[in-house]
């Protein structure tokens, strides 16, 4: 099956292994998915398979969305990702992609959502600025003190880290490991928290061994 599966997030809980250890877990709701097509190398330039998530009703999707969907016989999904399977040519358009054929208890994934909205947050909270000292007197408790240059070169370069929007993006967290799979719930639960608030998209994929996660 495809090294990837559409989901969306229920919340969190925890459960205890046989010894009696608590694990924090976040349950995921994951598929089942839609195969809507099949790309290819020779057509599309690189192979991949597009997957279709959550049925809703006609009036819930635009001209575009519609038309695309009843060219490729799907059903009306609110989300479509691209993933790219281990065997892209084994997977037909329409068929049907669960959970628990890709996925079992103590593999690896990836799971990439978008991450809370905080609105704007300023330095110490959105870079883990230290900040001056909190004592009586001082006027300098959680600024970001100073951003420009000397004479030379006499300006503030690009990137530099200040208060802003915060949240709100794209984020994937790797080496999660899944913790259990509920058979005919189309649910799993995985160790750990995931990115996004309740209810958001998550797309998981399953990886073969550990991956370096991105430095900031």
């Amino acid at each position: 099956m495809p090294d990837g599966i559409l989901g969306r997030k229920i919340g969190t809980t925890q459960v205890f292994r046989e010894d009696g250890v608590q694990i924090p877990v976040t349950v995921v709701e994951a598929g089942p998915c839609v195969v809507i097509r099949q790309k290819t190398k020779g057509k599309d330039g690189y192979a991949a398979v597009q997957l279709g998530y959550a049925e809703v009703k006609k009036k819930c999707l635009n001209q575009p969305q519609r038309s695309y969907l009843e060219k490729h016989k799907a059903p009306y999904l609110k989300h479509i990702r691209e993933i790219t399977p281990d065997s892209p040519d084994k997977y037909e358009a329409g068929k049907q992609v669960v959970v628990e054929d890709i996925l079992n208890a103590g593999d690896l994934i990836s799971v990439t959502g978008i991450s809370k909205g905080k609105g704007f947050a300023g330095v110490m909270k959105r870079w883990n600025f230290k900040g001056g000292p909190a004592t009586h007197g001082s006027m300098f408790h959680r600024s970001p003190g100073a951003i420009g240059q000397a004479a030379y070169p006499s300006r503030v370069f690009k990137g530099m880290k200040m208060g802003g929007r915060m949240g709100g993006k794209q984020v994937t967290v790797r080496n999660l490991e899944v913790a259990e799979v509920l058979k005919g719930k189309h649910a799993i639960l995985i160790k750990g928290a995931v990115p996004g608030s309740k209810g958001g998209l998550l797309l998981i994929k399953r990886i073969t061994s550990r991956q370096k996660q991105d430095e900031c």
